[in-house]
Formats: C-alpha cells, structure tokens, sequence
C-alpha cells in the first residue's frame, strides 16, 4: 500500500499486518455511488471571532483512506480504489444545485479521507473544486497531518473563501496514541499546526472520547487533557467525537476489556469541564448520539443542551433527571 504524503510517495510508516489484519474484521463495505455524495447537512455554527455561521457539509463519496486507525468508522462510506476524475466535482455541483437560497457562509468538503492524498481528490478536480467553493466566505476540508504540506497551501491560496484544515490529534494519552495504528507524533502534530497557522490558515482538530486503551474511568480527563493541547498548539476550533463501534476491531478490543463505550454523560463532562477554560471553539459530535449509553428518559434533552452549547458557547446547567439520577 502507498500513501501520498505531502506529495511524495511513502509506505515506510504502515504496518501491513496491522492493516490487513484490521480491515479482516470490518463486516460488509455499503455499496457506494462514486459520483453521488451520500449526505449533505446545514447547521449553525460558533466561529472564533464570536460570530455564527450558516454551515453546509458535504459528505463526499471517494476513496478510502490508506491509513487503518483501529476506531475508524469511515471506510463504510468509501469506494474500493482511487476517486474516479469528475466524481467530487460532480457531486459538489449537484448538492449546491439542490440547496435552498440564500448560500451558506461556510462549505464543509468531509471525504472520509485526506483531501490532500491525490488518489483520494485527482489533481485535475481541484480547480474545479476551486471554482464550486467561490463565494463560500470559508472552506473546510479534512486530511491527516502527514498530507498537508505545498498542496495545501497552495489550495489555501487559489479558494477565495478563507481556508480551514481539519485534523485529528484523538488522543494525547501515550499508550493508547502509540496503539490507535495512526502514524502521528505530538512533535509533528504541534509542528504543522504550527505551520498552518504561519501560512495564515485556520486549524480544526478532532479529539476522541472513549479512545481504546485509555481506562473508562480516566476517558474525560484526557479528552479534556488533549484538548487542551490541541488549544496550546493553535487550534481553533475543535470538535471532541465520542469512539462508535461497528468496524470489527472496536468489537474486539471491547471483548479483551481494552475499550468501554463512552456515555452521553462523559460528553456532557467533557465539554462542560473544558469549554469555560479554552479560548477556542469547543464542540462535540452529535452524529449518532441516539447510540451513546444513556438513560431514555432524558437523551433527547441532553443532546438538545449540547446542541445548543455547540452554538453559543456558553455554560448551560445540566439537567436533572429524576429516572437516572
């Protein structure tokens, strides 16, 4: 397997057992249309500068990412081999075509993959990428950190729109970092973001909850943990994702006691302990929050809280539930 890292062909840092012996879990790959996004959404969003954006996501339809972390879920929203030429371009035109006026601030290009990994986005789509992002006041994509590199900024260079790279840091936790099978130095980490923002281009960080290996009973603190430096390194916004079964792996280290789901309760604790600290934007991940262990009688409320936290960043008491406690 070959991975394109900040344009230059690299195999050096994947261990191929781990990779196939990962993948060998997952069930069923969906069928995946190549030129046909398989989701859009239009969200409010905080900004650093306070204001409130109107957000559209696109989520992208390409290939997968070569790199096979044990928690990622991503995959099933993949195709087997490279992004066909005109298949992102066509599927970013035709959910633009289908939104109602007025446009969205924010365009949010999510490929399950690294943007910057030319198998996963052709070099022949990017001006035309360029040109369906005009007039967007922001461009969000994603990429792991070994990606970014001349690619990027030149992508930050020719969108019109102020350019916004997502990347995930999961976990500053040392033993569980070195055994998530994503190559990823804090040192390198601390290193690009650093770069980012010299080149004047704003840095997203996902940060995970309920990382494998890390003891249920310390999950918050070092979620809070690696937000915080995440923050330190220049982050500005950054979204703490809660660990979702499904890919086999996760299944497995579960049975061996390595990973214990996280609860909606953790995601409140977390946010809660580590938004009045942060200059940044801190947020949490609702996808599938209907899966997070919590009590029936008062999930829906307490993803409506944190929904609401997402935009205004302001502290919200938490709920009292007299069936949970």
């Amino acid at each position: 397997m070959r991975l394109v890292i900040a344009g230059t062909l690299n195999a050096s840092t994947l261990s191929h057992s781990e990779h196939q012996r990962i993948r060998s879990l997952r069930p069923p790959k969906p069928a995946v249309d190549a030129w046909k996004a398989h989701g859009s959404i239009v969200e409010q969003e905080r900004r650093p500068d306070g204001r409130v954006e109107r957000a559209l996501t696109i989520f992208l339809s390409g290939a997968e990412c070569p790199f096979t972390c044990t928690f990622c879920d991503l995959w099933r929203y993949t195709i087997d081999g490279p992004t066909p030429p005109g298949a992102l371009t066509r599927q970013i035109a035709d959910t633009l075509a289908a939104l109602p006026v007025p446009k969205p601030d924010r365009i949010k290009l999510y490929n399950a993959s690294n943007f910057f990994d030319r198998r996963a986005v052709p070099a022949e789509d990017v001006p035309g990428i360029v040109e369906l992002c005009d007039g967007f006041t922001g461009v969000t994509v994603e990429s792991h950190i070994n990606t970014i590199g001349d690619a990027t900024y030149d992508f930050a260079r020719r969108v019109s729109g102020r350019l916004e790279v997502a990347i995930g840091l999961e976990t500053v936790h040392p033993d569980a970092a070195a055994q998530l099978n994503k190559p990823l130095g804090l040192a390198r980490f601390d290193r690009v973001v650093g770069e980012l923002r010299a080149r004047d281009i704003d840095v997203r960080v996902f940060v995970l909850l309920g990382t494998p290996h890390v003891p249920a009973s310390e999950c918050v603190d070092w979620t809070v943990r690696s937000v915080e430096h995440a923050v330190r390194a220049g982050a500005q916004v950054v979204a703490i994702i809660p660990v979702r079964g499904g890919n086999g792996e996760i299944e497995r280290l579960q049975s061996l006691g390595a990973f214990t789901p996280p609860t909606l309760a953790q995601l409140e604790a977390a946010l809660d302990e580590v938004l009045p600290q942060q200059p940044a934007v801190i947020t949490v991940d609702l996808w599938d929050a209907e899966r997070l262990p919590a009590c029936e009688s008062c999930r829906s409320a307490r993803v409506d809280r944190l929904r609401s936290v997402n935009v205004s960043q302001a502290p919200v008491p938490r709920l009292e539930c007299t069936a949970c406690g």
